[in-house]
């Protein structure tokens, strides 16, 4: 499938409860592309996701959070390969992606020169933040949407993260569809974010969840922490 840019975001949705199971990731491609946003369970907490390549749906994403523009939000895609089409990793050992995702990190990398992101996703900043989180169902989703998907918190800016959909009810209304995967275990604890720009050395910027096993990983394939 070709990876391309979504149209400007349309019309907000009613909120619809979804089991978030494989039968409905089908409408919830439906929906990014047509530049809405849903809310779905990851490995960690459960968060916003959009289209990262609609201005409209991104912009959306900051209005319902009540979050300044200047945050980064981070992108999702479905599999480690699809990476370097957002970001630069021919500076990284084989290995080590491939170790730490699917997984609950959040890997930092350059921007490259080539990325097909809306520009206006994190501007005035050279890096991104990508996941690949270790939940078949928004990798489903990613996958089927042709693009990166924008991905955040499903929380108001500031306030606790949330692990049932029941924590961010208040918030239902600005999504097209709430895809319920249960409580989640991770104990409000987010991804661990890592730096991975430099050669040869990481930098945690957030230690979070599989922190420890993640770290050990990084310094097993010899890497040393800036």
């Amino acid at each position: 499938m070709a990876w391309k840019c979504g149209a400007i975001a349309g019309p907000l949705g009613p909120g619809l409860v979804r089991p978030a199971t494989e039968e409905f990731t089908k409408e919830a491609v439906t929906a990014l592309r047509a530049g809405k946003v849903i809310a779905v369970p990851t490995d960690t907490l459960y968060g916003f996701a959009c289209d990262a390549c609609s201005l409209g749906a991104v912009n959306r994403i900051y209005e319902i959070k009540g979050r300044q523009h200047t945050s980064p939000l981070a992108i999702c895609v479905g599999d480690v390969q699809d990476i370097g089409k957002f970001a630069v990793t021919d500076h990284l050992p084989s290995r080590l992606l491939d170790n730490l995702l699917p997984g609950p990190v959040t890997v930092v990398l350059r921007r490259g020169d080539s990325s097909i992101l809306e520009k206006s996703l994190n501007p005035g900043l050279n890096s991104i933040g990508v996941r690949v989180p270790d939940s078949n169902f928004i990798r489903l989703i990613a996958r089927g949407s042709g693009s990166a998907l924008a991905l955040t918190s499903a929380n108001l800016s500031g306030k606790p993260s949330s692990v049932d959909i029941k924590d961010f009810q208040n918030l239902w209304e600005h999504c097209a569809y709430v895809y319920d995967g249960g409580v989640l275990p991770s104990g409000r604890a987010g991804s661990t974010v890592v730096d991975l720009t430099s050669i040869g050395k990481y930098k945690i910027l957030r230690p979070g969840s599989d922190f420890y096993t993640k770290s050990d990983t990084i310094l097993v394939l010899g890497w040393r922490c800036s």
